[in-house]
């Protein structure tokens, strides 16, 4: 092969930059071009909603699927500030929705991340063949739209209004995404999920995409997380204790709060369900070590404190003790710090690790010493199925 044929220099490189790299390579900004990444792309705007609710200027949030594949989210808020009528408190309309940088997240232990990646609602915007967005504030009904990113008119007069809010409607480019359709099922788990983390939060789900008829679901649920392993049962079989053990507690030291959840079952399997604001963290992180060694302290100081364990006996493992066990695992850190962009992980060292390991062993430790028969059902569960464990270890069946 010639020289001439190996060169390579700066002419050969093509930098994607702005919308155009999200149209390139749209599954690393919503991770696929299928039903997954539609949901992110309702999640992106959702979430921006979801966060007026938690600063306390919305009071709901409602979802629409609509008949032509669209998506249409509205609050009920004081409206995104909009350039062409001056405002200047915070990232305005058009920014908001074309920018992959408007500006800085809203922050916080309360606050929802507005994208996969923090890039924004640009994204959902990028990969739509169109959007619509109408802003109700100080009296003025504004209306923008926009063809994959582009606006096609600045922000528009469209008359007076006594109401407040922003709705942002938006239809998924087929030419991306194909025939994928958003899951009413999917998407309402998530929402019940916020719902359940979030005392405050009010959000519908309504779909009228099908020919019989428009179905609907409302999401207020201010049990928190005691509610979330209640929901849980029907998983789980039949407890071995009937209240719910559940507290939440501030500690500096984590600049956050933690709220727990649990309660034992008849069962072989684990649940323990974890989140860092409000986002799930499948593969754990320092807030679900701390769990873990909170409650297998307060479970083996009652055990031995009742002598419910030989006194030269090991203490009861982890994985003995979580046999069964059903929880929710919830803080909420000023500034939280993930494994990886994708959030699976909380990082949140030390100071989160101890916090919620001392809370959930104080806790614990106090509700098995107030609820004496329902500990000895529990710790004798455990117990039961360490001994059962270790007659099988010790005979293992024939053939095997």
């Amino acid at each position: 092969m010639s020289d001439a044929a190996n060169t390579y220099d700066a002419s050969h490189i093509h930098v994607l930059e702005g919308l155009e790299a999200i149209r390139k390579r749209p599954g690393m900004y919503v991770g696929s071009t299928s039903e997954r990444g539609l949901h992110q792309m309702v999640f992106d705007v959702a979430s921006r909603a979801v966060n007026e609710v938690l600063a306390g200027r919305a009071s709901a949030v409602d979802v629409t699927l609509t008949p032509d594949g669209g998506v249409r989210v509205a609050d009920d808020g004081p409206g995104i500030p909009v350039e062409a009528a001056g405002d200047t408190g915070g990232p305005g309309l058009e920014t908001l929705l074309t920018s992959m940088h408007p500006g800085v997240e809203p922050g916080g232990r309360h606050a929802l991340a507005t994208s996969l990646f923090g890039v924004g609602p640009c994204v959902t915007n990028a990969l739509s063949s169109r959007m619509t967005a109408e802003v109700r504030r100080k009296g003025v009904h504004w209306v923008q739209d926009y063809a994959r990113g582009v606006a096609l008119t600045p922000p528009t007069v469209a008359g007076p209004t006594t109401r407040t809010g922003t709705t942002v409607a938006f239809w998924p480019d087929t030419d991306i995404f194909g025939t994928a359709e958003c899951s009413f099922a999917v998407l309402s788990d998530r929402f019940r999920e916020l719902a359940f983390l979030n005392r405050g939060l009010d959000i519908a789900l309504t779909d009228e995409r099908p020919p019989g008829g428009a179905r609907s679901v409302r999401h207020s649920l201010p049990g928190g997380a005691r509610d979330f392993v209640t929901f849980l049962d029907g998983q789980s079989g039949a407890p071995v204790h009937p209240e719910v053990i559940g507290f939440e507690r501030e500690d500096p030291r984590m600049a956050g709060t933690v709220e727990v959840a649990l309660r034992w079952y008849v069962s072989h399997e684990e649940r323990l369900q974890g989140y860092a604001n409000s986002e799930p963290t499948p593969y754990g992180g320092t807030h679900m070590e701390g769990f873990r060694d909170g409650v297998a302290a307060a479970v083996n100081a009652h055990a031995r404190e009742r002598r419910l364990l030989a006194e030269a006996g090991p203490d009861l493992s982890i994985d003995e003790i979580c046999e069964g066990l059903t929880a929710v695992v919830s803080v909420k850190v000023d500034r939280p710090v993930f494994c990886g962009s994708t959030h699976g992980v909380l990082d949140g060292g030390p100071p989160v690790r101890a916090a919620v390991a001392e809370a959930v062993r104080e806790h614990l430790c106090a509700w098995l010493e107030r609820h004496r028969e329902h500990a000895a059902a529990i710790v004798g569960r455990i117990i039961q199925g360490a001994r059962r464990d270790g007659a099988a270890a010790h005979h293992p069946a024939a053939g095997s």
